[in-house]
């Protein structure tokens, strides 16, 4: 279909409108100058970052709370080589996100031009796809594929890279109505074998374990894993993304499963005669680094929307690609009704008493686990929680009962220390009815800081909670067990973070008394606007 010309520029803004982009992260340059022009009049809601890796975690953080595919615009260089570890991130995670860049002119690629750099080469490995458009005409067409496959099979960042000649050159062209690629069918259904044999393994288990990914929560199947569980009496655990796939305050609920899990899921795991994994990657955080003891005494089904995925790590009895959701709504018809009471009494046997790790290790100092022990009790357990990575990742991850899907929010497979002040932002911003808890250690919280003033000038709902140890604490706990205590480069000087919360407009305070511990947060989660709480906390806590 064509229409009135306009210029690149606008032909993006429009397309972004079609793809149906309400908000957009990023951060203006000179190679995206005319696209910003272009922005200046649209009716997207633009967040300005403080720096282009908080710009993609923002963009991260609201994917994952809203369920929806986010939207990033930076200018070339090192606009595009800041978002790097941010598009690693969600490219791990499997989150859903289109990113355009800025480019020199077409006829300077090549030439080492001012603020050149190469975006298909940097981010052909941190990203699902990525696209150099050669002129105007082709935008509107770009990003239509762009979300596509952003959000088709799993999901993923997309970049499109567009030269500044082709946002000023004249184009008719338009959104198309379809989005056709002809090399890109990710669509896979289970055959009738399948789902029947999926039945049968399921009706014949006597010590079966769901396992839980954040496949479960992309496909939105939440839902459909609990009215399996509850049917055939199968106990669940989780990998960090499948948090809140499951509610934890269910009997049935085992939690946190892998190598910094709860004692309970990995013997489960471990003792099984069926694992039913569904949306999970099988990394080394869940298997460990012999595989081949991992559920060794089970037969495995493995559902997953990415064939890739299947028999990649460990090698299973059942592989379906398929959509999680699709897959148990064919099957449900075939599950038996069963229990299974000595399994789940043997299970129970194996579950540890929820005050461990309370109980101080020190007179007079805080326990990080209070902290979050703290939060859930303030919040009645309904905030969405965002993590940094470290200790408080961990502790957050196992204290904090999840009940509910797109409530736990972290960098699961990248890691990547600095997520979570901006990714915090980035849900507060998809979910303004919310109060977001956000987790930080002070080594995490020093790397992307600058993005507080971003919810200070939104008033956005926001806990800082900075536990400050003054230490990089799960290095350190690595070099505690595995180094004899031989510490080094991980004792941490830390600013004091109230002051740095009030120079940029927020309200700080600062909690050293495990006897005030209870009331200051509950105080700053009846606050209305962000507030951050420096809580001193015990460095030789460990999770």
């Amino acid at each position: 279909m064509r229409s009135t010309a306009k210029n690149g520029a606008k032909a993006l803004v429009d397309a972004l409108e079609r793809a149906g982009v309400e908000k957009i992260f990023g951060y203006p340059g000179g190679n995206v100058i005319d696209i910003f022009d272009a922005l200046s009049t649209a009716r997207f809601d633009f967040v300005l970052a403080r720096h282009e890796q908080g710009a993609v975690h923002m963009a991260d953080g609201y994917a994952r709370a809203l369920g929806r595919p986010a939207c990033v615009i930076v200018t070339s260089g090192p606009g595009l080589t800041n978002t790097i570890t941010g598009l690693g991130t969600a490219n791990m995670d499997g989150v859903p996100m289109v990113l355009v860049c800025g480019q020199v002119p077409l006829a300077q690629i090549g030439t080492d031009a001012f603020q050149e750099a190469d975006t298909t080469g940097l981010t052909r490995a941190v990203s699902k796809h990525n696209f150099l458009v050669h002129s105007a005409d082709e935008i509107p067409e770009t990003v239509a594929q762009a979300f596509y496959i952003a959000t088709h099979g799993k999901p993923g960042p997309v970049v499109i890279d567009i030269p500044r000649n082709c946002q000023r050159e004249t184009t008719s062209a338009e959104y198309p109505a379809r989005v056709a690629l002809r090399a890109y069918h990710p669509e896979v259904s289970a055959t009738t074998s399948q789902v029947n044999r999926f039945a049968k393994l399921v009706n014949s288990a006597k010590r079966p374990v769901i396992l839980a990914g954040g496949g479960v929560i992309a496909s939105d199947a939440s839902h459909d894993v609990a009215a399996l569980a509850r049917k055939a009496g199968i106990p669940v655990s989780t990998t960090l993304m499948g948090l809140g796939s499951f509610d934890e305050t269910d009997p049935l609920a085992l939690g946190l499963s892998g190598l910094h899990g709860e004692y309970a899921a990995n013997a489960a795991i471990a003792q099984c005669d069926l694992l039913v994994a569904l949306g999970v990657r099988f990394n080394d955080r869940v298997t460990g680094q012999t595989v081949s003891k991992f559920a060794r005494r089970a037969k495995i089904i493995h559902v997953d929307c990415d064939p890739a995925s299947i028999n990649k790590n460990v090698t299973v009895d059942l592989g379906i690609t398929a959509d999680v959701k699709e897959l148990l709504m064919t099957v449900d018809s075939r599950i038996h009704s069963a229990k299974h009471d000595e399994w789940l009494a043997a299970i129970n046997g194996w579950r540890r008493p929820r005050t461990e790790g309370l109980k101080p290790l020190h007179k007079g100092v805080i326990m990080p686990q209070a902290v979050v022990e703290a939060v859930y009790s303030a919040t009645k357990g309904r905030a969405i929680v965002v993590t940094d990575v470290g200790q408080h990742q961990l502790w957050a991850a196992k204290r904090f009962r999840h009940t509910q899907p797109r409530h736990f929010i972290s960098s699961g497979g990248m890691g990547a220390m600095g997520f979570g002040i901006p990714a915090a932002i980035g849900a507060a911003l998809a979910r303004p009815g919310c109060k977001i808890a956000a987790f930080l250690g002070d080594g995490g919280a020093q790397m992307t800081s600058e993005e507080l003033i971003v919810a200070v000038e939104r008033k956005l709902p926001i806990v800082f909670l900075v536990f400050r140890n003054s230490s990089l604490g799960l290095v350190r706990q690595m070099q505690t067990h595995s180094f004899a205590g031989r510490y080094f480069a991980t004792d941490l000087t830390s600013p004091d973070f109230t002051l740095l919360a009030k120079a940029v407009g927020m309200k700080g305070v600062k909690v050293t008394d495990p006897a005030k511990l209870d009331a200051a947060v509950a105080s700053a989660v009846r606050f209305k606007g962000p507030v951050l709480l420096d809580i001193e906390v015990d460095r030789d806590a460990e999770a």
